[in-house]
Parts: structure tokens; C-alpha cells; sequence
């Protein structure tokens, strides 16, 4: 036996309890409920003291990432495995035997021997100051996945953070960075920046806008509205094979191995392994990290039917859910902050006396029925009725608590980041329908919208800016309140907040195919049929920034203009503003500025491309220590 063989099976038999506990990934989904999750004390008792992997075996195959950043912790993710490919031990069992065995070979190859990691967070990138340290285990039970609470840190300061395989000192990982948050109610020096993405499509295009702002390098963290993945086959939603980005596996995807492999393919892009490197994310699933449209009850392809059910291989809706959920804790850095309610991702973090940030779930947690393609005109005619809810009633009463508590603790902004348009659009340009909102959208929920308002109206709170993702455009809108009180679309008066809507990384648009022409002409027609719609583009692929300050926030949207290699050139479209106290987009006399699209009331300039692999960076190296 190897010395470091003696190394940790020593390790093994003087600290297992405390080792297995360490990884979080061995407490989700349900830490409370192991007939439903991992049995963490089964998984202890079957492991083999012979510790089969020799350092040299094991490699950390998808890089490093951070999250869901606290001032005094963040998350830390890797993965180290001694296999390229995604473990099948956890496939779903039936019959009498728990959701997920780990004892039954009938069902499973199971992993006998666990392999031990050591985690470092330092000040500085030698990983010479180190802060914090400790210990985890890992198996195939969770993927070989690794995802640790780094503590013991300062408020708003950067770190740096790195694994290696216990006893090792050449088995490593790749050094990542990381930002803890101010303390609740600190005093910011400096603008919070924050770079926004939403719905990456591995077949239709590179990655680049993840790579863009690690090269600029100028915000603090990364906010992800979800489509993180789509769970299509190849040509499902875009062909691969003449960019050799094929979706794996090559299927839809249904059980918990087709889950982790492709968030397994996904992380081959060398520009989000980067993007995960750099930047602390807080992030929120869409549809597609489970299926398109999918509501608590069913989705677009599949409903809780007999019919869907023989259909659909013998899957139910619920346990594809269960195993979209399982990967998704296991491969994010987010936290799961209710160990009681595994669906849950809706959360908050109150970042110094700046912001709360307000993550919601409006898709997988307890969605009624929403549009399916073949409902509309049905989800059309209940779309006002008061029982449906995009959140479920336990959410939603959060959320207003959340937007009161913000208001009463005197928060400057609140911060909404969801995955769907808010603002009431006619999207109907092209084409004669009697429904021209989007019934999957916050306009096929319109009691739950108005509840939403009410709260803000009711208890007077200013500065609420909502981001959205999803529909694969840019649009930014003021929040209209339609039917409660005159709203001047060229003043902005009668707004009570604003949305900032971003496009996709890659994933095609509205006018996907089209000329740059072409989709002007779309946004055109838009801005002039939507009072509240003051910009919109939907040529480029992208993301947008933020940069939050006591008196504005400013937002910057960036359009990259070639997803068929990867490269560094990027387009500012769009510049606004939102000022302390006014609710509304700040007008001079337009409502900003812009390069690309459509603008209300302003003219459209033309946009310059520059290469952010040539630019130098405006911050080569951020502050160590945060203001207190």
C-alpha cells in the first residue's frame, strides 16, 4: 500500500462522520429524509478500508467554481473523479427499494472507495495566506462531485481558493477566485458590479459571452437566470456537428446520468469553465434544467398520464424532476437553504445597506398550469384567475415579506431576479392571434402579477428593479401597473419600478436567421406598441451589467456578434439609468442610449465591435481587503 493509501485510509477510520458531512452535495436533496436522499451512514458502512485510487488515477475534470457568496462564507465546487464519464450508480431503482440505492447491485455498480479532497482558500493567488482549510470526501454517490462551505472570511474581500487529492502535493486543481458580500448594513465606498447571463445553448455557439467579462474583468459577481442547459437530443434546438459541440448524452435527456452528463458536456466550455473560475455566481434554474415549460405538474412533452408515462419510456414527470433537481444541487455552488424542501432555490442575500437581492423560482417549484403550445387559448382565459401562481402560495408570501422587510431594514434597491418578462407586452408583430402576451410568461398569471404590484404600491416602495431572462431578446421596460393610474410613456411618470430583460449567451432569438435589418424592424414594431417597452433588441447574443450605486444603477447591455468561433469580440448596444427614488428609467430626453435594436423617443447609433482579448483589462487586479 502506497503512502498515501496509509494516508487516507487512516483518514477514513478516524473521521469519516465529519469528512462525508463536509461535501453538501451528500446532503442534498434531503438531508432529513435519506430514504429520499442519500443515506450518508449506508454509504459510511459499505466503503472499502483497501482505498483502491492512487492519486496519480484521479484528475479534477471540470474545473473549479464559487457561490452564493456570504460576508464571512461562500460556496466552493469542484469535481475529482478517476473516470471522464458521470457515475451510474444512482440510477432510479423501482419497486420496493429507496429512490436512489446504494446496496443493491441488481440495480447499481456502486463505488466502494471514496476519495478524499483538501480544500484551501487563501488571500492571495500563491495560496501562500491561507484562511481557511479543511477536508471532504466524495463518491460516485454524489458524482464525485466536491461542494464545500468556505468560512472564517472577511466581508466584501477577494479570495482565492484551490483542492487538491489528500496527500498530494501534484494532484490539483486549477486556482479559483472568489468575493465574499458586505455585512448587512455596512456602508459600500464603491459600486457593486454585476454581470447578468441567461439560457446557453451548448450546439448553437460558442460560450463567448461568459469569456467576455472574465477578459474585462470589471464586475464582482455573476447572476444566472437559468437555461443553464437545454435537455434536448442533437437538432432538437440546434445542430452540433459542424462545431463539434454535440449534446451529451445524444438524447433527451430523463434520467439523473443524462442530468450530470450534460452539465458534464456544458462545462467542456472553456469560456464558462473560466467565467466559473473567476466570478462568484448566485444563480436560479429556468425551465430547461428540468424540461421545456414545465409547470408542478407536468411540462411540454410530458404530464402525469398514463398515456405520457408508457410514451415516455416508463418515466413520471416527478421522478425526471427529481433527478433534474438531484444534478443541479450537485453540480451549481449555490446553497440549499432548506433542507426540508428540496425544490426549494428561491432565496435572498442583503448585500451591506446597498441591496437585497431577491432570487425567485417561477418555473419547477409549484407553478400552475401554464402554455404548452396546445392550451393557449384555455391558459388565455384563466390567465386572471386569482388561484394560479407562478410561485406557489409559500413563495409568493415570502417574496412580499422579502420586498417589506427591504423596505423596513432601508435597503437602497431591491433587486428581483427571476427568469420571465414581468412588463404586459404585445408580442404579436407578424402574425393576427387573439392572444398576443405570452401565457407562459408573468401575462398568463395576471392575479399573481397583481399581487406582486399591490405589494409594491400598497407599502410604497421605491427603487424595485426586476431582471429577467429567457425569451432570448434584450428589453428594457418601465414597470407599468396597467389600470392603476395614468402612465406617460414619454416621461416615465406613473412607473413603480423598472425591468431590465436580457438575450441569451447562445441560444437563438425571435428573429434567429434574419438580417440585423430585419430584426430592427421587429423592435421597431415593438417599442411602438408597448408604451411601457422603452428599448429592445433581438439580433445579438449576449448579457448585460449592472453597477449598483447609492444614487443609480446603471445598466450596460453587450451583444457578441459571432457564437460560431470562439472570440472576444463584443458590441455595446445599450447604456441606462435608474435614479435614486424615481422608479422609472432616467430620461435626457431619451430613456438612454443605444447602438443596436430600437429606442423610444431617441436615435440609435451605430455600434462599434471591439476585441476583449486585445482590451486591456480596467481592473488588473481587485482590492484584497472590502470597506467595512
Amino acid at each position: 500500500m502506497t503512502l498515501l493509501q496509509v494516508l487516507v485510509c487512516a483518514l477514513l477510520s478516524t473521521s469519516v462522520s465529519a469528512s462525508f458531512s463536509a461535501n453538501l452535495n451528500y446532503r442534498s436533496p434531503s438531508l432529513n429524509h435519506p430514504d429520499l436522499g442519500i443515506a450518508v451512514h449506508k454509504v459510511q458502512k459499505r466503503n472499502d478500508p483497501a482505498c483502491p485510487f492512487n492519486a496519480e488515477d484521479l484528475k479534477f475534470t471540470h474545473g473549479v467554481a464559487s457561490g452564493d457568496p456570504y460576508p464571512e462564507s461562500v460556496i466552493l465546487w469542484t469535481r475529482i473523479s478517476p473516470d471522464d464519464d458521470n457515475s451510474h450508480s444512482n440510477v432510479t431503482v423501482s419497486g420496493l427499494a429507496p429512490l436512489y440505492d446504494h446496496d443493491n447491485e441488481k440495480y447499481v455498480k456502486i463505488s466502494k472507495a471514496p476519495v478524499c479532497v483538501e480544500y484551501k482558500v487563501a488571500r492571495d493567488e500563491g495560496m501562500k495566506s491561507v484562511v481557511d482549510r479543511g477536508l471532504a470526501w466524495t463518491s460516485s454517490d454524489v458524482d464525485y462531485t466536491v461542494k464545500v462551505e468556505a468560512s472564517n472570511l472577511r466581508p466584501y474581500t477577494t479570495y482565492y481558493y484551490q483542492f487538491n487529492v489528500c496527500g498530494s502535493s501534484s494532484v490539483k486543481s486549477p486556482v479559483g477566485r472568489t468575493k465574499t458580500t458586505p455585512r448587512k448594513g455596512d456602508k459600500l465606498h464603491n459600486d457593486v458590479g454585476i454581470a447578468v447571463y441567461s439560457c446557453s445553448n451548448f450546439p448553437q455557439g460558442y460560450f463567448n459571452a461568459y469569456g467576455n467579462a472574465v477578459r474585462k474583468d470589471d464586475v464582482d459577481y455573476v447572476i444566472h437566470l437559468g437555461d443553464y442547459f437545454y435537455e434536448y437530443a442533437n437538432g432538437g434546438y440546434g445542430w452540433g456537428n459542424e462545431l463539434g459541440r454535440i449534446p451529451l448524452p445524444d438524447k433527451e435527456i430523463v434520467s439523473l446520468y443524462d442530468y450530470r452528463k450534460r452539465y458534464a458536456t456544458y462545462r467542456t466550455d472553456l469560456d464558462l469553465l473560466d467565467n466559473h473560475r473567476v466570478f462568484p455566481w448566485i444563480s436560479v434554474w429556468d425551465d430547461h434544467e428540468v424540461a421545456d415549460n414545465i409547470w408542478k405538474s407536468g411540462s411540454s412533452h410530458m404530464n402525469n398520464t398514463e398515456e405520457s408515462f408508457v410514451h415516455d419510456g416508463g418515466i413520471s414527470v416527478d421522478q425526471r424532476k427529481a433527478h433534474a433537481v438531484r444534478a443541479h444541487f450537485e453540480w451549481m455552488p449555490l446553497r440549499q437553504v432548506d433542507m426540508d424542501d428540496n425544490l426549494r432555490i428561491w432565496r435572498n442575500f442583503e448585500i451591506g445597506d446597498l441591496l437585497d437581492l431577491i432570487m425567485l423560482d417561477t418555473r419547477v417549484y409549484d407553478r400552475s398550469i401554464t402554455d404548452m403550445y396546445w392550451n393557449t387559448d384555455y391558459i388565455h382565459d384563466i390567465s386572471n384567475d386569482q388561484g394560479r401562481s407562478l410561485m406557489g402560495a409559500r413563495q409568493e408570501n415570502w417574496f412580499y415579506k422579502q420586498l417589506i422587510n427591504s423596505k423596513n431594514r432601508q435597503a437602497k434597491w431591491r433587486v428581483v431576479g427571476q427568469q420571465i418578462i414581468i412588463s404586459g407586452l404585445d408580442l404579436s408583430y407578424g402574425k393576427a392571434t387573439k392572444n398576443p402576451n405570452s401565457m407562459d410568461a408573468w401575462d398568463g398569471y395576471l392575479a399573481n402579477k397583481n399581487r406582486t404590484f399591490n405589494t409594491i404600491v400598497e407599502n410604497k416602495i421605491d427603487n424595485t428593479v426586476f431582471l429577467a431572462g429567457d425569451s432570448h431578446a434584450s428589453w428594457v421596460s418601465d414597470l407599468v401597473w396597467e389600470g392603476h393610474g395614468k402612465y406617460d410613456e414619454k416621461t416615465g411618470a406613473g412607473s413603480i419600478g423598472v425591468e431590465f430583460a436580457g438575450t441569451a449567451v447562445s441560444s437563438p432569438g425571435p428573429f434567429a436567421n434574419k438580417t440585423e435589418a430585419t430584426a430592427t424592424n421587429g423592435s421597431t414594431w415593438l417599442i411602438n406598441n408597448n408604451p411601457e417597452l422603452q428599448w429592445q433588441e433581438a439580433h445579438y447574443r449576449g448579457y448585460y451589467n449592472l453597477k449598483i450605486g447609492y444614487n443609480k444603477i446603471v445598466a450596460d447591455f453587450f451583444g457578441v456578434p459571432d457564437i460560431k468561433t470562439r472570440n472576444g469580440l463584443e458590441i455595446k448596444l445599450a447604456t441606462f439609468e435608474v435614479n435614486d427614488g424615481e422608479n422609472k428609467l432616467a430620461r435626457d430626453p431619451a430613456p438612454g442610449k443605444a447602438w443596436g435594436g430600437a429606442l423610444k423617443n431617441g436615435q440609435v447609433e451605430k455600434g462599434v465591435v471591439y476585441d476583449t482579448a486585445k482590451t486591456p483589462k480596467k481592473v488588473q487586479q481587485k482590492e484584497q481587503h472590502g470597506q467595512h
